[in-house]
């Protein structure tokens, strides 16, 4: 708004009739009644804070700087000193320019690039203001206290009403059944909002469907045939329970969650500028992997990546995960400016820091206060201050060159995880031995000190096999200033101090400087105010396929308000009072009778809740990049589980670097085994990411990634089709498929490998569909054998040599098709 606007005249409008809601048939009458109620009166942070935000902040908010015509419209002192009368609607300033018919007078102005507001956003005002024009803090600000949980009518009733409209649905793989609700409080707090809204949960889904899902969710890879039949059989009463506790025990469930943390902390294994060399960091990857199968608590896990040089006498592994701090984006560039560059750093950190723990846009402090959420400037570059002690170099061009991998002092030698779990084995010997020592005779006692050289002697080979990483030694911080407009040559502005938000709990350190380990305790305070909501929403929309707030990387005004902020709360407090334990929050969200619903929607639910956020059904969803990968080499057999260790390079196109200097390089692919590794170990190169992990929507991990989007294009379709290593995944199941002694002939060949990638029986019209490709495909590969010996001579894998290459090539071609289903790449 302009700054002739306060003493503008007023400008008035009729005012408009109510709009009744129109709601789908078969909805109750009680929860018409419930959602008018609601409509009518309006919550600041659920309703009017977002419309707010969008339109008005920019000019009208937080930031003093751009601040019009002395009108604060994010806090109820400046909205109500004249732009807004509360109970007045038609009073209001407000009202009275977004309703205009008057370019020069209507709000948001035109200059500002912004759309009007709708109709029913302003009704939404209209009805707010006339209710008392009530402020409410905003809620993410404001630590979470334990609701109740809510009293709830049994609702196996309304499952089972439900049921009639799936079986066409998943009941075609195996019958569903209604819902024993509620198992936990999740499910009180998600069946008083159904109930009020007058709808049921949907029936549990099949226990095809079930294992599958829980595989996806929890370790990221298939379940086996063999595997689900078992958990079909299985008839125990806890059997789902024992089958969640397996998966959260096994292995691959720490390297499904790292890649999770990974986005976050945008882990990539290049450092991202001009040339883009790689850089050494593989043992942080390994230690995140190792927290997550040990359930380390999350508020360990972020003391140690944020301060863990700070701890007193820290461990290797607490080294290690101080690489957090280092695996943001470095130059090599020999002519770039030092103090460019870490002030370029010390802003990245803020940002990442900020969006990781907090969901909290900080970033946008950087060059003037926050034009939307309570952060200044000033704040930016306190927080910066925090890691003012982190390293002392800009460039690299000095220390690391060009080198591939090129140097980032600090580093220091550590273990991978297989080196590491070797050493644990010879040192619990070693540690045996020495206490048998003790009273033996001679002759066993030299027996016994010849097995305890040899034993110290594969100790310090082990330990020449520790590879470079880097990792953060504290250095005298250096003076951190205020830089006006973000300008790095500007050191006109005031020197800070390490300090939190004003809005927030402020550190008390006494007389000593705040650091880097006070800043990661205050994040997992019992009074922080979003650390634990962060975690819990961001774990939700893993389970849910959507969070509770559906931005999970701003819980600020431009954020959402949770669409049930009691159970997001109870979360929160819960995962706090299990002492940040992440296993019993996953435990607790996927044993729900929520989670185990179908996913087949229900017409008559999804015209009242479209974006099923009431979770009446479960969702559906593609496979993230990794899992598409990951799931194929499973299927066919090639998936090498191997924890930890070297880097994998998968096939990529040739000459895809040849952009790339500083120096020239070539690609190489990964050899062996590491070649069938799983995807959480590739090679991430940040300017050139290997294109199947673009097709399917992978970060490049330049920034926080909270939430990656879901395409649907051609050119996936074609990487299913056509990427070597899903050519070879083909090969190899088609491979595995002819040499199943326990199949006579083509149609049993089909149902095996339908269920061997989809885990259920094939359909007669699907089993017909490919059995008339595989004769298409036989009779063109026998005509051109040349094209069937060029398909399967793909990747590295070798084809059994007692196998026609015509037959190889034609069930190949089918497998291809398998592995492109859309049923194939998605979590049901």
């Amino acid at each position: 708004m302009g700054e002739s606007l306060r003493d503008s005249h007023r400008v008035r409008r009729g005012g408009r009739g109510h709009t009744a809601a129109v709601w789908a048939a078969g909805c109750v009458v009680v929860a018409l009644a419930q959602v008018a109620a609601a409509e009518d009166a309006p919550s600041f942070n659920r309703d009017i804070r977002p419309i707010l935000a969008n339109s008005c902040f920019v000019c009208h908010g937080p930031d003093s700087g751009t601040r019009e015509a002395e009108l604060r419209l994010d806090t109820e002192e400046g909205a109500t000193e004249w732009a807004i009368v509360a109970g007045d609607a038609e009073g209001s300033e407000v009202i009275a320019r977004v309703t205009s018919d008057d370019p020069e007078v209507r709000m948001p102005p035109a200059k500002s690039k912004k759309p009007p507001l709708t109709p029913e956003q302003i009704e939404l005002l209209r009805k707010w203001i006339n209710a008392g024009a009530e402020y409410e803090p905003h809620w993410a600000y404001i630590p979470p206290e334990r609701p109740p949980v809510p009293e709830v009518r049994v609702a196996a009733s309304a499952a089972a009403d439900a049921d009639a409209s799936l079986r066409h649905g998943e009941s075609s793989i195996g019958e569903t059944r209604p819902l024993d609700w509620p198992r936990n409080d999740i499910d009180r707090f998600l069946l008083a909002r159904m109930e009020s809204r007058g709808i049921g949960p949907s029936p549990e889904a099949d226990r095809v469907t079930l294992i599958r899902r829980l595989y996806f969710d929890l370790i990221g890879l298939p379940p086996t045939p063999a595997e689900i039949d078992e958990f079909v059989a299985d008839t125990r009463p806890d059997a789902y329970e024992q089958l969640v506790e397996r998966l959260l025990a096994s292995p691959a469930f720490g390297e499904r969650m790292a890649t999770w943390w990974f986005d976050l902390v945008r882990f990539a294994t290049t450092v991202g500028y001009h040339g883009d060399q790689d850089q050494r960091i593989t043992p942080y990857r390994d230690y995140v992997i190792k927290a997550f199968n040990d359930n380390m608590p999350f508020s360990q896990f972020t003391i140690e990546q944020l301060a863990g040089d700070l701890l007193p006498n820290p461990t290797m592994w607490q080294l290690v995960a101080t690489g957090y701090n280092r695996v943001l984006q470095t130059t090599h560039e020999g002519g770039a400016q030092d103090a460019e560059y870490r002030a370029i750093y010390l802003a990245d950190r803020v940002r990442n820091f900020s969006e990781t723990w907090m969901a909290g846009s900080v970033g946008c402090a950087q060059c003037h206060d926050h034009k939307f959420d309570p952060y200044t400037q000033e704040e930016f570059y306190s927080l910066a201050a925090f890691f003012a002690d982190v390293d002392e170099y800009g460039s690299f061009s000095s220390v690391g060159g060009n080198e591939l991998p090129t140097e980032r002092p600090p580093e220091m030698l550590a273990w991978t995880l297989p080196i590491y779990e070797r050493m644990q084995k010879v040192d619990a010997r070693i540690a045996e031995l020495e206490a048998a020592l003790v009273g033996l005779l001679d002759n066993d006692w030299e027996k016994r000190r010849a097995e305890m050289i040899q034993l110290k002697k594969e100790r310090l080979d082990l330990e020449a096999q520790f590879v470079p990483t880097m990792v953060t030694r504290a250095v005298e911080p250096r003076e951190i200033r205020v830089l006006p407009r973000g300008n790095w040559m500007d050191k006109s502005g005031p020197v800070v101090q390490p300090h939190t938000p004003q809005f927030m709990r402020q550190l008390d350190t006494g007389d000593r400087r705040a650091n880097r380990l006070d800043l990661a305790k205050w994040l997992v305070s019992r009074d922080h105010p979003l650390t634990a909501r962060v975690v819990v929403n961001r774990l939700w929309k893993i389970y849910y396929g959507v969070g509770l707030s559906k931005v999970l990387i701003d819980m600020g005004s431009r954020g959402e308000a949770p669409q049930n902020q009691e159970l997001l709360d109870w979360l929160a407090i819960e995962f706090m009072d299990s002492g940040w334990d992440m296993k019993h929050m996953i435990r607790l969200m996927v044993t729900s009778s929520a989670y185990r619903q179908s996913s087949v929607p229900r017409p008559e639910v999804d015209t009242l809740d479209p974006d099923n956020r009431l979770a009446a059904r479960q969702s559906r969803f593609r496979l993230q990049a990794e899992e598409i990968r990951d799931n194929a080499l499973a299927v066919s057999g090639l998936l090498v589980n191997k924890l930890g260790g070297e880097i994998v390079k998968p096939y990529q196109p040739a000459k895809y670097y040849s952009a790339l200097n500083f120096p020239e390089r070539e690609y190489t692919p990964s050899s062996g085994d590491d070649q069938f590794r799983r995807a959480v170990y590739v090679h991430w190169q940040r300017q050139f990411l290997h294109p199947a992990l673009l097709a399917f929507d992978a970060p490049t991990r330049e920034e926080c990634t909270a939430d990656r989007p879901i395409s649907s294009t051609p050119t996936a379709a074609l990487v299913l089709l056509n990427d070597p290593s899903f050519v070879e995944a083909a090969k190899a199941l088609a491979a595995k498929i002819l040499t199943n002694n326990d199949m006579n002939d083509d149609n049993q060949r089909i149902h095996w490998a339908w269920r061997q990638v989809l885990g259920r029986e094939a359909q007669s019209e699907e089993a017909a569909q490919l059995a008339e490709l595989l004769h298409k495909h036989r009779a063109e590969y026998t005509a051109d054998p040349k094209a069937a010996e060029a398909l399967v001579s793909v990747g590295i894998s070798a084809k059994p040599k007692d196998l026609n290459v015509t037959d190889l090539a034609a069930w190949t071609s089918v497998s291809r098709v398998l592995l492109n289903l859309n049923e194939t790449i998605t979590r049901n």
